[in-house]
């Protein structure tokens, strides 16, 4: 009988290069999505929870909130396998939102790696992504960069 063991999937920070791209798979942002992130962060603000009121509102329609499309958005990120068991933190983001999020709109992510600092003394370095969100048209939605810290591989 064989024995597995985990083994991590995600780049080491050794192994990014700046420049290196990825493009994630895409998710569909549902009405369940913006109700459990309102449970989840306190936020029901009736732009995003009372379908009339939204209707009569600036969109027309609920919007998802910005911080549930940046939270998928990372989820994405890590569910590529580029950071799978690899990432030590999440040190910094900026964003920019761009456009609003609709439930039924479907959004993926685009990286492109633009910095590395080496951080020895924390086990790796720091990777600075650009990203982009985009909806299922093509349209940016939300935009700006992650720094992640990424261990270092042990020889």
């Amino acid at each position: 009988m064989s024995e597995l063991t985990y083994q991590p999937r995600g780049r080491y920070f050794e192994q990014f290069a700046v420049g290196d791209r990825l493009i994630t798979a895409a998710r569909t942002i549902t009405e369940a999505d913006i109700v459990n992130f309102a449970g989840l962060s306190g936020d029901f603000n009736q732009i995003h929870t009372d379908a009339e009121f939204a209707a009569k509102d600036t969109f027309g329609q609920r919007v998802a909130h910005g911080l549930l499309v940046q939270s998928i958005a990372t989820g994405l990120a890590v569910q590529s396998g580029v950071v799978e068991g690899t990432v030590l933190a999440f040190r910094e983001l900026a964003t920019r939102f761009s456009l609003p999020v609709f439930i039924g709109d479907t959004v993926h992510v685009q990286l492109e790696i633009v910095e590395k600092k080496a951080l020895p003394r924390l086990g790796g370095g720091n990777i600075t992504m650009k990203f982009g969100v985009y909806n299922q048209n093509g349209q940016v939605v939300q935009r700006g960069e992650w720094v992640m810290l990424v261990k270092s591989k042990r020889e």
